[in-house]
Parts: C-alpha cells; structure tokens; sequence
C-alpha cells in the first residue's frame, strides 16, 4: 500500500509514535476518571462539572499553544507538555490509588492537565507538514489518524478492563506511563522545527490566524458545525454514557461500547486510505451526519449490541471526514500559520463543550435521560447535513499545499 511509503521518514515514526502511546493512554483516563468520580459518591451533575473543568482549561489555552506553535520549536512544546503531563496524571493516579482523592482534586488536576495537553495539540497537528515531503501528505494525515485511532480503540478496550479488575487509579497510572514514552520519542526527533524571529505581538500573531481562518467559508462554516456538535454531544458521551450503558449493562459494557466506536474509527480509517473522493469535504460532511446513530442507540437500546452497532456507525462516519478535514486544512493553509488554524479550529469547535458537560445533567433529569438523547442525535445529524447548502463544502477540491504566506 502506498500510505505505508511514508513510514520510511525516521521523524514521521517518531511523531506517530509519540502521538499514538498518548492517545492510547488518554483513551483510559476519561473511563477511569468517570468512575472514580461515581466511586467517591458524585452525581451526574458533578462528573459533568469535573469534565468541564477540562474542557474549559483546554478552551483558554489552546490560543496561546498556537501562538507559540509559529512562533517557536513545535518540537519542544511537544516534547515538555508529554513530559508534564506525565508528572500531573501520577500525581492523579496516586491520589486514586490512595483514597485520597476528592471530586475537587480530580478536577483541578484535569484542569491543569488540559491546559498542559492544549499548549502542545496545535503544534502535534502541524508537525505533520514538517516531518514529510508535500508529495506523501495526504497519506501521512491519512496513516497518522488511522495509527492513533487504532491506539484509542486498544486504550477503551484495556479502560473497562482496567476500571473492573485493578481500579480506577491504576488505570490513570498507565496514562502517566505513556506521556513519559511519547516525551521519549518526541526527543528523539531530528528536526528542531525552530521558527525564525518574530517582530510582531502576539495578539498581532492571533489576528493573523483568525484572518486566515475567515477568508475560508468552509473553514469558518464547519468550526461553527462543530461547535454545535460538541455542545450536544460530549455530555451525551461523557456525562449521560457511563451511567446509561456502565451502570444498567455494566461498567465494562460502557469500555466496549467505547471500544466500538473506536473500532469504528479504524475501519474509517482505512477506508479513508483508500476512498479519495473528488470532494472530499462534501462526502465528509455526509458521513458526519452519521453520528447521530450513537445517542440514537443509547435512547433506544437497553442491551449493548445495538449501542455497539451504533457507536462503530458514528465512528466510521467521524472518522472519514477527520481525515478529509484534515486533509483539506493541511492544503489550503499556509505552513507558517498552520498552528494558530488548528488552535482556532480547536477552540471555535470545543468552546461551548464546558457548557454541554455542565447542563447535561440538569436537563437530561429535566426532560429525561432518553428524550436528551434523540435531540442530541437530531441536531448532531441535522446541523451537519445543513452545512452541505454552501457550495464553498459542497464544492470544494483538493488543492497542492500553500506555501508559507
């Protein structure tokens, strides 16, 4: 397969490595966290307030890590983060593992945990411009998601697992473990990606990013779409799905049920290597709307299959157009702004997340825990085959990579 071609770059391995041992150990954390949080007596209400702590730390922050992603080494930012991140979930599983934790301590350490993650996400999603040819971009995007979604599919599969043999601390320890790998092999990377000197403020700097990010009405159209998502969806998942799926089927249900949305995510994954649409954000966008089929699942089932079967529909649907997104950005930008892009993409797509996690609690006991569950599939699904009436996302094609701008 040609997609393989582009591991022959020692630097690319690298970033892969680096980048998927995180994200298999961060597809623990949430599973484990969630629980211990219910271990210590919380309610829905405070495990959706302890996962807004996150979100809204990593919301704040995420500008300024694209700032300094143009500005100075990604490498090093990526490299310090992993490295801090390790010391903060120690510190997280050792609390759990010795009763000493409260639902305010595991807050303010996944808050400091979020800011650390934010400062470096931008810089990881540019790397990839940097560490391989122009020629074996497409491929390298295309392989890097995959690799990582296969990762986060093997961290749920392991989380349940975890969660019901040795606890919910132990499980955060094994988090902290693959930081300090990904720090390793970040390190070990040939490129100083260094920036050359800035004259100009950094508030100039973020002006310049959202600039770029407006003069793309697929760019700034989808970030909105993606506000709505996340605003819906992540208490679905987070908040109202440990309880649905972990506490009426099982606690290890709800880690299997996440294992098949990731496995959704793999298949997505690979079918995205080998489908290159002639517009690939328009076709994207049509599999987003299959997302919807997850909370459908869960309002509708009361045993695990079917939530499989719609969380591994909703993964290969997200998947495919993560990759084509990111495709698409990765084209179109130009390399010295790609960093503060992705932070606007980020924050535009994850601002009103905090807001979702605190009030789905509160509204899902209000109006019902199954009721909730099929508006978020309705506007999930609706809102992103609306975005399909601008030709700007129907129309758009595939272009050669921008040059420094």
């Amino acid at each position: 397969m040609k997609s393989r071609q582009v591991l022959r770059h020692r630097d690319f391995r690298l970033l892969v490595t680096g980048a998927s041992v995180s994200s298999l150990g961060n597809a623990i954390t949430p599973v484990a966290l969630a629980f211990a949080v219910l271990d210590l007596g919380g309610s829905l209400t405070d495990l959706g307030l302890v996962e807004a702590v996150f979100a809204i730390c990593q919301v704040v922050t995420m500008l300024a890590g694209g700032v300094l992603g143009d500005r100075f080494s990604r490498k090093l930012m990526m490299e310090g983060s992993s490295a801090v991140s390790a010391v903060v979930m120690a510190v997280m599983a050792s609390a759990v593992v010795l009763d000493a934790a409260t639902i305010w301590l595991i807050a303010v350490l996944g808050g400091i945990g979020g800011v650390v993650t934010a400062l470096s996400r931008p810089s990881s999603k540019a790397m990839t411009r940097v560490v391989v040819p122009e020629a074996d971009l497409a491929d390298a995007v295309a392989l890097r998601s995959l690799v990582d979604s296969v990762c986060r599919t093997l961290g749920y599969a392991v989380a349940g697992v975890l969660v019901a043999v040795v606890g919910p601390g132990w499980a955060v320890a094994v988090d902290a473990a693959t930081f300090a790998v990904a720090a390793l092999a970040f390190g070990r990377m040939g490129v100083s990606n260094a920036r050359a000197p800035r004259t100009t403020s950094p508030l100039t700097d973020l002006g310049e990013g959202f600039r770029e990010v407006a003069r793309h009405t697929w760019l700034w159209l989808l970030i909105l779409q993606a506000l709505l998502y996340h605003l819906f969806y992540g208490g679905a998942q987070a908040v109202i799905g440990p309880v649905v799926v972990g506490e009426e089927i099982g606690r290890s249900a709800w880690g299997f049920a996440l294992s098949a949305l990731m496995a959704g995510f793999v298949v997505g994954g690979l079918l995205a290597l080998r489908i290159r649409p002639r517009r690939p954000l328009g076709a994207g966008v049509v599999l987003l709307a299959l997302t919807g089929v997850f909370p459908l699942a869960m309002a509708m089932a009361d045993t695990l299959w079917p939530v499989m079967l719609g969380a591994f529909v909703h993964g290969v649907g997200l998947q495919m157009f993560s990759v084509y997104w990111d495709q698409t950005i990765q084209s179109q930008v130009p390399e010295d702004k790609l960093a503060r892009v992705y932070a606007f993409d980020s924050v535009g797509s994850f601002v009103a997340r905090p807001l979702g996690l605190a009030l789905t609690g509160p509204v899902a006991a209000a109006a019902g825990v199954d009721s909730w569950l099929l508006v978020v599939a309705a506007v999930i699904s609706g809102s992103s085959l609306a975005v399909l009436f601008s030709r700007g996302v129907r129309a758009l094609e595939p272009a050669e990579a921008a040059r420094v701008g």
